[in-house]
Parts: C-alpha cells; sequence; structure tokens
C-alpha cells in the first residue's frame, strides 16, 4: 500500500532533513554537503551552512572547498568529498552529456567529437595548464588556442575570442580545480594529488538517493532537472533502496530509511531566513512547493533572487538586503500576515545574516 503525505508534512520534513533546525556542530557536518551547497551569489553559501550550524565563521569554512559542479554552477563542497563527486556527475551517456551542457551542445556537436571526448579534452588540458593559482582568464586565454574552433564564441563582452562558457564550467571538476578562496576574481587552484579524469560515471545511484533524502519525496524528472539531465537517462539509473509514495496524488519516492520521518516529522523551526540558493529551494516540484504562481515568479525570477523567509517550514515571503556602511538593511515583502513572534525571529536571523557578512548589526523593514 502506497503511503499518502501531505504538503505539510513534505515541507517540515525537508527543514529537518537539511539541518534547519541548526543543531550541526560544524559545517562539514551538515548533510545538505551531499549534495553541495550553491554560491550564487557569492557569499550565499556561508549564509546558507550559517543558519544551520552554530559553528563560528571562522571553523564554518574548515576542510570545505568551491568549484563548479552540478550544473555548472559554484557549489561548496567537502574537500574529502571532491573526487568521489567528480566521477558520480560525469556523465552516463553522450547524450547525457549534451543535455548536461546545455548551451554548449551545439558548439560540441559542431566539433565533430563525441560530447564525453569533447568533454574529456577540454578537461585534460585544464589539468595540463593550471598548474598553479591561475585567474580565470588567464586559464581561458591558455586553453581556447588547443579546443576545435566550434567550441569557442567571439565575446563581445570580454572582446575576446573564448571557450564556450558552460562547457568550461563543466570540465573544470573533472580536471581537478577549485576556487581560491582568498582572490575576489574567480582563481584557479589544482588540487594536490588529483587522480584524474574519470573514465566512466560511478556513484551516481547514492547523488540522487542524496536528493531524494535532502529534498524528497520527488520524482525522476525532479532529479533530472537538478542534475541538468534528462528524465529518460535517469529513470534508466533510478537507485535501489526507494519506496513510493503519494504527494497531493503524484507518485513520489524517497529512501526507504526516511519514511518514518516523512510520516513524522519534527516540527520546523519557527523562523529561517534563506539565502536565494539555499538547498531548501533547489527542490525541483516548485508548484508544491510554492503553490501561488504569483509568489513562485517572486521568488525564482530570471534575474536577481531574492532570499526567502520561512515560518513554521512555509514560504511566508521574500527578503532583500544591501549594505550601509557596517549595517546590513533588510527589506522583507510578506505573501502572508507576519506575527510578531515571526517578526522577532526575522530580526535574530538578519542580524546572522549580517554576521555573515561581516557586518555589526542589521535593520528590518517590513514592506
Amino acid at each position: 500500500m502506497v503511503t499518502t503525505i501531505d504538503r505539510r508534512r513534505v515541507l517540515a520534513y525537508r527543514a529537518w532533513a537539511q539541518g534547519l533546525h541548526r543543531d550541526a556542530a560544524a559545517a562539514h557536518e551538515l548533510e545538505v554537503l551531499d549534495l553541495g551547497v550553491q554560491d550564487t551569489p557569492p557569499g550565499s553559501a556561508s549564509h546558507a551552512l550559517a543558519i544551520r550550524t552554530v559553528a563560528t565563521t571562522a571553523d564554518a569554512a574548515e576542510g570545505l572547498v568551491t568549484t563548479w559542479s552540478v550544473r555548472g554552477a559554484p557549489h561548496v563542497h567537502r574537500d574529502c568529498d571532491l573526487v568521489a563527486l567528480s566521477h558520480a556527475l560525469w556523465p552516463w551517456s553522450d547524450a547525457d552529456a549534451l543535455a548536461r551542457l546545455d548551451t554548449a551542445s551545439s558548439p560540441v556537436r559542431d566539433s565533430g567529437l563525441p560530447a564525453r571526448e569533447a568533454l574529456r579534452l577540454v578537461a585534460d588540458n585544464i589539468a595540463d595548464i593550471v598548474t598553479e593559482p591561475m585567474a580565470k582568464g588567464d586559464v581561458s586565454t591558455a586553453l581556447t588556442p588547443r579546443i576545435p574552433d566550434a567550441m569557442t564564441v567571439d565575446c563581445r563582452r570580454c572582446n575576446a575570442t573564448h571557450i564556450v562558457e558552460t562547457l568550461f564550467r563543466a570540465a573544470v571538476l573533472p580536471a581537478g580545480i577549485v576556487f581560491d578562496p582568498d582572490e575576489r576574481v574567480v582563481t584557479f587552484v589544482p588540487v594536490p594529488g588529483w587522480p584524474g579524469i574519470p573514465d566512466d560515471s560511478v556513484g551516481a545511484d547514492s547523488l540522487m538517493t542524496s536528493y531524494l533524502r535532502l529534498l524528497g519525496p520527488a520524482a525522476p524528472a525532479d532529479v533530472a532537472a537538478f542534475l541538468g539531465s534528462t528524465r529518460a537517462e535517469v529513470e534508466g539509473r533510478w537507485p535501489d533502496g526507494l519506496v513510493e509514495v503519494a504527494v497531493d496524488d503524484k507518485a513520489a519516492w524517497i529512501p526507504e530509511a526516511s519514511l518514518d520521518a516523512l510520516v513524522s516529522p519534527p516540527d520546523p523551526p519557527t523562523v529561517r531566513m534563506l539565502p536565494p540558493s539555499d538547498p531548501w529551494l533547489q527542490a525541483r516540484d516548485r508548484d508544491l512547493v510554492v503553490p501561488d504562481r504569483e509568489h513562485q515568479k517572486a521568488i525564482w525570477p530570471i534575474l536577481g533572487r531574492p532570499g526567502v523567509v520561512l515560518a513554521r517550514g512555509d514560504v511566508a515571503g521574500t527578503w532583500r538586503s544591501r549594505k550601509k556602511g557596517r549595517r546590513l538593511e533588510v527589506t522583507v515583502t510578506p505573501f502572508v500576515r507576519i506575527p510578531a513572534a515571526v517578526r522577532r525571529g526575522i530580526a535574530d536571523q538578519a542580524d546572522l545574516a549580517a554576521h555573515t557578512k561581516g557586518l555589526t548589526e542589521a535593520t528590518v523593514t517590513v514592506a
């Protein structure tokens, strides 16, 4: 018999699974790092980790690195996970590689190379070029003459010809490259002792299981969208150890070991102010997460995404901020009435956001 789960329990479960109760002693303990924490805009990941752990800002970054990984976006990962992650994210097939390369798929086709061979060519050359810290632009300049012309683009903004950005980003992790955290511009650093570009995809089932544990219950199409792959590729490699549940009359899956927590999740925290790319917002079932279409447009615009206010596990509004001297000015745009207890929680969360940016205090305005 398939267990039926309502939206309230799904959201409460995700808050618990993703560590939003803030009971982790250190950032590297957080299970959200099994998928990585997106850092868009820069600093978003530090905020996402801060609302989940009691560690100090200095301790929060210990053992963590940033690189381009899932969908070519910058993510924070545990340094000890990078090799396994590079194998798990390596495309299953040439068709899968073309799907993940997205805007680079046509240039790769035009090059005449199979997609995975093209990706390997770029990764090999990046690994050969980056033997010491190098700025992204310098790497791109050195890389472009080494690849087929079809995989380059004449960029007006840069006033230069360089490799297609999506392909560049997809090849950085397989090449064993991370970002220098002390540089303001993207600067590449080689990982010591990197074993080389993966020969094949290994461990993707564990990565998909992590998605279903942290953002489940979910369907194959949701996992495919998160990875940048296709539903057919994911369905052909659907992991074992899952159970089917019904959410709003739709079939979804979750690891069997997580079912009890899904059925009876802990009460979510009173307030959490999520940064724009927080793990909680990475779920692809947006109609479940935010049923109102106008609210969806406010949370996920094409450009300039805001943060989100969670009140008792559900979306209560959005927030934006700006620095003014040593102060962070936060403006909250509510979707519902904000009770006094939630307003107090927002003030505390705004102070935490200020501290992650190195500021001394925050002010809050509810629009």
